[in-house]
């Protein structure tokens, strides 16, 4: 069984930086596709970035392309989230996730393995 623990979320002034962890145990990331959701009160669950780790391809929606970069760590069992230039409507739940598959997909349902969740908000 994979466990996700994130890490990194807190109160951020727009413009500011913030940096999300993932660390897995149980296993490492290697052969998976790990996401990085946000969920905003009110709203579903939404894809931000992803990558997946066997093709090395990247995923970034729309909102967040030049803001945020997802990154993997020296060792095989740790994602990045990078946030720069954070604005008050990136203020949600940041939840990691992983699937075991090779291509990236942006539906929450098909993501195997989930964290508890880490709080971001950016006040404006």
């Amino acid at each position: 069984q994979v466990q996700l623990v994130e890490s990194g979320g807190g109160l951020v002034q727009a413009g500011g930086s913030l940096r999300l962890s993932c660390t897995a145990s149980g296993r490492t990331f290697s052969g998976h596709v790990v996401g990085w959701f946000r969920q905003a009160p009110g709203k579903e669950r939404e894809l931000v970035a992803a990558l997946s780790w066997s093709r090395g391809t990247t995923f970034y929606t729309d909102s967040v392309k030049g803001r945020f970069t997802i990154s993997t760590g020296n060792a095989e069992n740790t994602v990045y989230l990078q946030m720069n230039s954070l604005k008050p409507e990136d203020t949600g739940v940041y939840y990691c996730a992983a699937d075991r598959g090779n291509y990236i997909i942006v539906i929450a349902g098909r993501y195997d393995y989930w964290g508890q969740g880490t709080q971001v908000t950016v006040s404006s």
